[in-house]
């Protein structure tokens, strides 16, 4: 009786090695490796990232309770927007936010707060509803808003505050 193998091969139906095989097998893993590495550095730029630029950041940071009083120090406005993924009329914020971080970059810092996560914070400025949206100039809390507004209304607010620097 003759025993045959039968040689594994590679996508290019070429035959491998052992050493083909291990090889491919280490690359998976690195392949692995790196895709794990590129998640965890993309989390921390979302998370850290935008604020350190110079001119600001054109997007919402995400603000913790580790990070909030760093970001409020560091900038001289700063617009949080306390909300929760569960709140409806804070989903209907959450756009105008995004859109007022673009069209204010290098000038205001928008943060969003999730308060079901970060209580500490909520806490200390006593979010009691959500959405709310803090002011915060030059380290200090100088407005609060409560409950959902349009564009025009919020900004109206915020220019007001930018304008008195």
């Amino acid at each position: 009786m003759v025993e045959t193998t039968i040689a594994p091969v590679n996508e290019n139906g070429v035959g491998m090695t052992e050493k083909d095989e291990n090889d491919t097998e280490e690359d998976e893993e690195l392949q692995r490796i790196r895709r794990k590495k590129m998640q965890r550095l993309l989390e921390a730029d979302r998370e850290s990232g935008p604020e350190s630029s110079p001119m600001g950041p054109d997007a919402p940071i995400t603000v913790t309770d580790g990070t909030f009083p760093e970001v409020v120090r560091r900038h001289p406005l700063v617009v949080i927007d306390c909300w929760a993924p569960w709140c409806g009329p804070c989903r209907m914020v959450s756009p105008i936010i995004e859109e007022l971080a673009r069209d204010y970059a290098g000038k205001i810092v928008f943060g969003k707060l999730n308060v079901d996560r970060n209580r500490k914070t909520a806490a200390t400025y006593n979010v009691m509803s959500i959405p709310t949206i803090l002011i915060f100039k030059d380290g200090k809390l100088v407005d609060s808003q409560v409950g959902a507004m349009p564009r025009n209304v919020l900004e109206a607010r915020i220019r007001n505050i930018f304008r008195s620097k």
